[in-house]
């Protein structure tokens, strides 16, 4: 997909599901709950057992549906970027801000989101070429970071990721988050094999997703 679409519906989708498993076959599970739950932007981090592998069957079973999307989260350097996009991936995330894994993207037009924290580091990684900014771990400081971050910088597009759940997503929007990261309050169910779960978890912040950007448009 054009990265400029895929940014655009990012937004419109409002989170990126984090996929952390145990095994290939569980991420595989957990992303077809997702999905059912209603969001088809998926990002399959690379400390899932055979990740890239995952990424490319992903990739393979649904390569008649183009409104799913597939990324690579956890990235850390250039190669893993390359390996990812190689193998389907569509966008790219990173804890911190790996300024050849950001120009690795960009050389295969690739959307791709490093991770920050401070003012410093969001503005170091605009100018290295990110598409939108991580902020991570979002959990230190609650949605008043997005709000603290784009006092000073209010062109950041910034995606907090830690501590997003249901009962703070509202807040997360409100502060001026361009979207949200979510793991384990969206997989919570997979480690015991509750994949109606994580589809139901979905299928919530769906609904007040769209319900809180309603409001604030």
């Amino acid at each position: 997909m054009n990265k400029i679409k895929l940014k655009q519906l990012i937004y419109k989708t409002g989170i990126i599901p984090v996929v952390r498993a145990t095994s290939p076959e569980q991420a595989m599970k957990i992303m077809e709950a997702i999905r059912k739950g209603g969001i088809n932007i998926i990002e399959i981090t690379m400390t899932v057992p055979g990740a890239i592998e995952v990424i490319k069957k992903l990739n393979i079973k649904y390569k008649n549906n183009p409104e799913i999307i597939i990324g690579a989260g956890s990235v850390l350097d250039s190669e893993t970027t390359r390996n990812a996009i190689l193998a389907g991936a569509e966008f790219i995330v990173g804890p911190t801000l790996n300024e050849k894994m950001v120009k690795t993207a960009n050389r295969y037009q690739k959307l791709v989101i490093p991770g920050a924290m401070t003012p410093k580091e969001v503005l170091e990684a605009m100018e290295a070429g990110a598409d939108l900014v991580k902020i991570f771990p979002a959990t230190l400081f609650g949605p008043k970071i997005v709000k603290a971050i784009k006092g000073p910088l209010p062109q950041a597009e910034l995606v907090p990721t830690g501590g997003v759940n249901l009962k703070n997503i509202e807040e997360w929007i409100k502060a001026g988050s361009y979207a949200v990261g979510a793991g384990s309050a969206i997989t919570k169910g997979a480690e015991n094999g509750n994949y109606e779960q994580v589809k139901t978890n979905t299928a919530n912040f769906v609904e007040l997703i769209k319900k809180h950007r309603k409001h604030i448009n």
